[in-house]
C-alpha cells in the first residue's frame, strides 16, 4: 500500500484544526518534528573463559562423611591370614568345621553364646568357624529416618574385634552364597 500525497485543502484544514488545540508541551518549539532514533551501538560480545564450578573458591566443599555398609567394611578390613587360603575361604571352597546360628537371639542372649562358642572352638583347634546372624527382618515402613536392618548382621563383627574374642579371631569376612552370603560370616581362628 503507497501513500499518497495530502492536497493543499486538506494541508489548509489541518492547519484550522491544529492552531485550535493545546499544545501537551508548551515548551516545545512548534515545528519540531519527531526526532530521529538513536542508531543502536553495536557492542562486542564479552568472550567467557572456559572454567569449572568452584575451581577459584578458598574452602573446598567436604565430601559427604556416609558410613559405608557393613558388608564393604568387613571387605575393607586387611587380610591378616594367608592370602591363599582368603582366596579360598571367599570362594566357599574351605568347609567351616563349626557353625553356631544366632537367628532369633537377642543381643543379650546372642554375645555370650558367641563368645562362648568361639572360645571353645579355638580351645578345640578349629580354625575356620561359620557365624550365622541372619540378614534382618525388613520393615514395611522405616518412616523418614532409615534404620539399620539386621542389629547382630552390625554388631557381631564389632564384637569379633573387642577383647576377649579379639585375641583368637585373626580374619572376619563375609560369607560365600552357599554357606549364607550377607546373613553369614567367616570367621577365621588364631592357631592355638
Amino acid at each position: 500500500m503507497t501513500r499518497r500525497k495530502l492536497t493543499q485543502d486538506e494541508i489548509a484544514l489541518w492547519r484550522k484544526v491544529a492552531e485550535t488545540t493545546h499544545r501537551f508541551h508548551p515548551d516545545q518549539s512548534r515545528h519540531e518534528g519527531p526526532k530521529p532514533k538513536p542508531k543502536p551501538v553495536k557492542v562486542a560480545k564479552p568472550r567467557i573463559e572456559q572454567f569449572s564450578l568452584g575451581a577459584k573458591a578458598k574452602t573446598r566443599m567436604p565430601g559427604h562423611d556416609l558410613m559405608p555398609g557393613i558388608s564393604e567394611r568387613v571387605a575393607r578390613t586387611p587380610v591378616q591370614m594367608d592370602k591363599k587360603m582368603f582366596g579360598k575361604m571367599k570362594r566357599g571352597k574351605m568347609l567351616p568345621e563349626g557353625k553356631i546360628d544366632l537367628h532369633g537371639m537377642t543381643v543379650d542372649r546372642a554375645h555370650p553364646a558367641l563368645t562362648g562358642f568361639l572360645l571353645r572352638s579355638h580351645a578345640e583347634g578349629k580354625r575356620l568357624v561359620l557365624v550365622i546372624t541372619g540378614k534382618g527382618k525388613s520393615k514395611g515402613d522405616d518412616g523418614p529416618i532409615p534404620v539399620r536392618r539386621g542389629i547382630l548382621k552390625h554388631q557381631v563383627p564389632q564384637w569379633l574385634s573387642m577383647p576377649p574374642l579379639s585375641g583368637v579371631v585373626l580374619q572376619v569376612a563375609e560369607a560365600h552364597l552357599k554357606h549364607g552370603g550377607t546373613g553369614a560370616y567367616y570367621v577365621y581362628l588364631r592357631r592355638h
